[in-house]
């Protein structure tokens, strides 16, 4: 079964130190996409999930245990996502493996994943030194502090988005940005904490509905990808703009943290580190 009540997700788990891709737990986007209404038509975007690993450990050939951080690079046409916890559980399973070196353990994780998504996902390996890490706040204009009145917190409402009255004939490009995305886990109920930017062009899209509606996802339940499809869709039918981009930057659970990217157009996911993550 790859429903997520038949995952490990909110199960007691024994953590294999083992190398053991059978962990892995993959999951079908389509019934997602399906209440969406994207079953019987290509995707109206392109996008990426970005996975960060920050608790990933191995053995070099004298037994010295080595750690890194990890970076996955999921495709959005990918049939499936990978569950959080048996990516958690795959990961931890290489703690008492012997590798041959670094490059060898990446080319292992890429293939398994790969495997999993059905589709080619993409793996870098870094030192776990602070030296590699930069932090940045998302660029644009934040939302955050608008003094509006909200009584909304789900189920999400596409019908709170509006375009900014009177401006319906202008043409604008800007870039939004709020940390004030949270939504929860489908199986546990356990909160996801984000911060989420809307870049787009077209007819000025009014800014206190646009934070209404993220706000309104705030008692919502379901993946973080499947959040910011919801979002990108919402925006996309009813501000109707010329070009969006929706990329949400969630905060770490389990040692991972989800990043999924998605855009009308072509251009790659800003690389990008906040500092809640």
């Amino acid at each position: 079964m790859t429903t997520p009540d038949h995952s490990p997700l909110g199960k007691t788990t024994v953590y294999s130190s083992h190398y053991d891709p059978g962990l892995l737990f993959p999951i079908p986007r389509q019934a997602n996409r399906g209440q969406l209404g994207l079953e019987d038509r290509a995707l109206p975007f392109h996008g990426v999930d970005i996975w960060n690993a920050y608790e990933l450990s191995w053995l070099d050939p004298l037994g010295c245990p080595q750690v890194a951080l990890a970076e996955f690079r999921v495709p959005a046409s990918s049939p499936h996502i990978i569950e959080s916890k048996s990516f958690k559980l795959y990961l931890n399973s290489f703690s008492q493996e012997p590798m041959a070196d670094a490059d060898s353990l990446q080319a292992m994780l890429a293939r398994d994943l790969s495997a999993a998504a059905g589709a080619p996902v993409e793996v870098v390996l870094r030192p776990a030194r602070c030296s590699q890490i930069s932090l940045a706040d998302m660029d644009g204009t934040l939302l955050d502090q608008l003094g509006v009145r909200i009584d909304s917190y789900g189920p999400p409402q596409a019908e709170l988005l509006q375009r900014k009255e009177g401006h319906e004939d202008s043409v604008v490009e800007e870039t939004l940005v709020s940390d004030l995305l949270r939504s929860n886990c489908p199986v546990t109920g356990q909160p996801d904490w984000g911060t989420v930017q809307i870049r787009y062009r077209g007819a000025p899209i009014d800014h206190a509905s646009v934070l209404r509606y993220i706000v309104s996802f705030r008692e919502h339940s379901d993946f973080h990808e499947h959040c910011v499809e919801r979002i990108w869709l919402d925006l996309q039918q009813r501000c109707q703009p010329q070009s969006l981009s929706v990329y949400a930057r969630y905060t770490r659970r389990g040692g991972l943290d989800i990043n999924p990217y998605r855009s009308s157009g072509l251009e790659a996911a800003p690389e990008i580190r906040t500092a809640r993550q």
